[in-house]
């Protein structure tokens, strides 16, 4: 479904701020930054002034500023230090004067800068760190004056702080890029980093118990290389097979041939990019009632939305009553990237006092 994008408040000059560990839009992994993608070419293509803050290796219609040439990940930089990104931060705050507006998206980060500017900064909360995180206790000191966005409901209930001033606006992919498949082979998938919360033992149990052929694919990172070895390689076999990390292009046909998504998640997923992606292709999702997996799977019409892995298991059994164009159509009226460009620039105009 296409829209008619029509620029219907004053451009603004916005700087969005990104994370360095991958490029803007990221080849193969990276869901924040393929946000912050759709975000920066949507608000430029409807007439603001974007400057994208991000690694060197970015691709953007935007003006990009960069610090570093490469993402972070790429010159093997750990995860915990934060130098690199500190000086991100730095140099988009220092050009402030030149902004209406700047949007960072890697929290709390922008909270250490936003005192010192007159520039209206907006945060938006693309993961959210577990309650006894120290990033609580930090952002405690700006829950009165900080702007932020959280990408669900749920999200925003499970927030261990009331923020003065926040909003909620769902993440939005590009649907134009995965292809509706109505004619799927005879597998399933599960698609994510690999990572206990994600669920990836609980999709490979059910394949086992419903004996069922099973692709597995996502980032292994070094951290969970040990998991991965100890939990999941010695339960590959013939039926259940992991592809490794897919690239964008690969996706598509991915999602698209399997009969479902088994998402059976340990944590409160805060959104679900994968989710959003496999109801693009027509593939139907069935997963566990946590996080925002209500917001974004209408039980019984675009998947399953279960209680326990029984349950799921039950539910392999009737995927063929789902009309996999209701996945597709969801995902065109609710999750499209341009809605979530428009609710970001209706929130844009309304902090600027537009």
């Amino acid at each position: 479904m296409k829209k008619n994008i029509k620029k219907k408040y004053r451009p603004l000059k916005i700087a969005q701020i990104a994370p360095l560990w991958f490029p803007v839009p990221p080849e193969k992994y990276g869901g924040t930054e393929r946000i912050v993608s759709s975000l920066t070419e949507g608000l430029q293509k409807r007439g603001h002034n974007v400057t994208l803050f991000a690694p060197g290796d970015s691709k953007t219609k935007a003006r990009l500023v960069s610090v570093s040439k490469k993402g972070l990940s790429e010159r093997k930089i750990p995860w915990q230090d934060w130098w690199w990104n500190n000086f991100n931060y730095s140099r988009a705050f220092e050009k402030a004067g030149q902004f209406d507006l700047i949007h960072s998206h890697w929290t709390p980060m922008g909270m250490f800068f936003e005192r010192l500017t007159k520039t209206p900064v907006l945060h938006t909360f693309h993961n959210l760190p577990k309650k006894e995180d120290q990033r609580w206790q930090v952002m405690e000191n700006y829950k009165k004056d900080s702007k932020v966005v959280f990408i669900s409901k749920s999200q925003e209930k499970n927030s261990p702080l009331a923020f003065k001033n926040s909003y909620m606006v769902y993440n939005g992919i590009e649907t134009g890029r995965f292809k509706f498949n109505q004619k799927p082979e005879n597998h399933f998938v599960w698609i994510g980093r690999i990572s206990k919360e994600k669920g990836i033992e609980n999709a490979i149990a059910l394949a086992e118990k419903a004996k069922i052929t099973l692709l597995l694919a996502g980032q292994l990172q070094p951290m969970n290389k040990e998991y991965f070895l100890a939990k999941v390689k010695p339960r590959l076999s013939a039926r259940i097979k992991y592809l490794g990390e897919l690239s964008q292009k690969q996706l598509s046909s991915f999602y698209g041939r399997a009969l479902a998504f088994l998402y059976p998640l340990e944590w409160q997923e805060p959104f679900g990019l994968c989710v959003a992606e496999s109801l693009a292709c027509g593939t139907p999702v069935i997963t566990l009632d946590r996080g925002s997996m209500k917001e974004l799977v209408s039980d019984g019409k675009t998947g399953f939305v279960l209680k326990n892995m029984n349950q799921m298991a039950q539910a392999i059994k009737k995927i063929g009553m789902i009309k996999r164009e209701n996945c597709r159509k969801q995902v065109e009226e609710k999750f499209d990237s341009e809605i979530m460009v428009e609710n970001y620039e209706k929130i844009y105009q309304q902090i600027c006092g537009n």
